[in-house]
């Protein structure tokens, strides 16, 4: 005889789970019990914050490719956890969210936090399941699993009355669930090898989740094969070797500006895994909604994604580990391609050897540093704003499973993600940019980061706004300056308090000794950078928007 929480917790251990993100609650006490007793197989993290414990779970599916488990309580701790969930949505990253709830007796009466989850979570999640019966705990575990990692992967919400939580069971464990990925149909590869060979012009765009290393690598040699420039989609730059000269950049904010002159003047596009988004699609203007100008290839694991915005002329539903593995079988002669492939690779480089002067700490002399200097299995990490522009620009990406990002926009996202990152990869440099606004909406975690020993180095862009708000400010209403205005405290002081490393960087020629000290410091380091607020983005100046403002009042 076993406690439901018990089952519960044998059902994750069954399915591999070696770590598990949380903020305790009262409502799933025999779970935290359950959890005591396996203290040696499933190691808890303690978090401050809801959202902060399912962006770690988040960030842990991103890297280990297998759901990322979050644990929180009804009520105020489940609003909390809906940021992580709506990014493992919008990220289609496997991800299991575990909530307490009050006993089934009160089911319905809005007893003390009783919030329908049914209801709450279903536009954001895959499925949300309300455990009724303790002995179909094991049944119900095993099917939150498959669900997250099947078709397009994402989010499974599993509601825990507390009283099935304490009811005590025999009933036996089902075997670990397992991961199913569609494959690609020897129709479908001839269909591709075909449109390949009458493209003059080929782009592929690759994005979406559930990939690994020897996937990337068969991507590679396909595009080798078949010379045939690479794109990586919104957030998803280390899918192909930065340094490798097919790449063409990463359709992104800030996108090169002529890497979108390709996608207009490509006679076929090769979309692997990407939804195509309006952030990676340019607000779906680089290609025509509902039918593309250029041919178009879209490959996608979920059938529901092929079609939804855009017209494909060969739709292969299939995840993209059996594409991969199945595309790099394709070679051909194209050697009339090559001027293209370089052309486009030439455009990225150009565009990355531009530098503007600013005042203050130079950020893209920070990010070409870092790209430098760091291991090429070092992870980086981002949350939401302008600062994350020079990342993407500059930061150059050679390894997968080394960008961590969310597709969703969430600010707060990157310290979280960063600890996730450094306790699921131990062994790996860990640097997590976030802004001022960014940092603030999750810095609480430094006292995670600081309870588990957590050597990760966090860079904070300080400019004293939230800037991606004011730019558009400034483009919409000139000097018409409302609520983006921020008064931060001294955040290398604010480090020192939780027990990290802080420091602040006033200068570029101050960042590399700092973050040598910082790198040095053996546990969580703080570098507040300094920047210039003028300097708006990687691309632009506030002056040059207004500039530019004023132009089109006068005209």
């Amino acid at each position: 005889m076993r406690s439901g929480g018990n089952v519960l917790v044998d059902a994750l251990a069954i399915n591999g789970v070696d770590t598990v993100f949380c903020v305790p609650g009262e409502s799933y006490l025999d779970v935290l019990d359950a959890f005591y007793d396996r203290r040696d197989r499933i190691r808890v993290v303690t978090c401050r914050q809801e959202g902060s414990a399912t962006f770690m779970a988040e960030a842990h599916g991103k890297l280990s490719g297998r759901p990322g488990i979050a644990f929180v309580t009804r009520g105020p701790g489940a609003t909390n956890a809906s940021i992580g969930v709506h990014t493992a949505y919008q990220d289609s990253t496997p991800l299991l969210l575990f909530i307490g709830q009050v006993d089934r007796e009160a089911l319905g009466r809005e007893a003390f936090q009783e919030i329908d989850f049914r209801a709450m979570f279903a536009p954001i999640a895959k499925a949300v399941i309300e455990i009724e019966r303790a002995h179909r705990i094991p049944e119900i575990v095993s099917r939150a699993f498959a669900l997250a990692m099947s078709g397009r992967p994402g989010p499974v919400v599993i509601s825990l009355p507390e009283d099935v939580l304490t009811e005590r069971i025999d009933v036996a464990d089902a075997p670990a669930a397992p991961a199913s990925q569609p494959g690609v149909s020897s129709d479908s590869l001839a269909q591709l090898a075909a449109l390949l060979r009458g493209a003059q012009r080929p782009l592929a765009l690759v994005g979406g989740s559930l990939w690994d290393a020897a996937s990337c690598a068969q991507l590679q040699r396909f595009a080798e094969q078949n010379v045939l420039p690479v794109a990586c989609a919104y957030r998803r730059q280390d899918l192909f070797d930065n340094r490798h000269p097919l790449y063409a950049g990463d359709a992104s904010l800030g996108i090169v500006p002529a890497l979108v002159q390709r996608f207009r003047e490509a006679d076929l596009i090769l979309a692997v895994g990407t939804r195509l988004g309006d952030i990676t699609t340019g607000g779906y203007a680089y290609l025509d909604v509902p039918r593309p100008h250029q041919r178009l290839v879209h490959v996608h694991p979920s059938g529901d994604e092929l079609g939804r915005v855009y017209q494909p002329d060969l739709a292969i539903n299939a995840g993209v580990r059996a594409f991969a593995a199945a595309a790099c079988t394709l070679a051909e002669d194209a050697s009339h391609r090559r001027a293209w492939a370089a052309g486009a690779n030439s455009d990225y480089v150009a565009d990355r050897a531009i530098a503007r002067p600013v005042e203050r700490v130079d950020l893209r002399a920070v990010v070409v540093d870092l790209s430098e200097r760091l291991p090429k299995n070092a992870i980086v990490t981002v949350g939401a704003g302008n600062y994350t522009t020079w990342v993407h620009r500059y930061f150059q990406y050679t390894q997968f499973g080394t960008a961590l990002g969310p597709t969703s926009g969430a600010m707060g996202y990157s310290v979280p993600a960063g600890i996730a990152a450094k306790l699921c990869r131990p062994e790996r440099t860990v640097v997590s940019f976030a802004g001022d606004g960014c940092f603030l909406m999750t810095g609480q975690e430094l006292a995670t980061a600081v309870r588990y020993n957590v050597a990760l180095i966090v860079l904070i862009v300080n400019n004293g706004m939230y800037g991606t708000i004011r730019m558009h400010q400034e483009r919409n209403y000139p000097e018409r300056i409302s609520a983006t205005d921020l008064t931060n405290p001294d955040f290398a002081a604010l480090a020192r308090a939780y027990g990290a490393f802080g420091e602040r960087v006033a200068t570029t020629a101050e960042f590399a000794p700092a973050f040598e000290r910082a790198s040095a410091f053996g546990g969580p380091a703080v570098l507040e950078l300094e920047v210039d607020p003028a300097a708006i983005t990687s691309r632009t100046s506030i002056e040059e928007i207004r500039s530019r403002s004023a132009a089109r009042s006068t005209s």
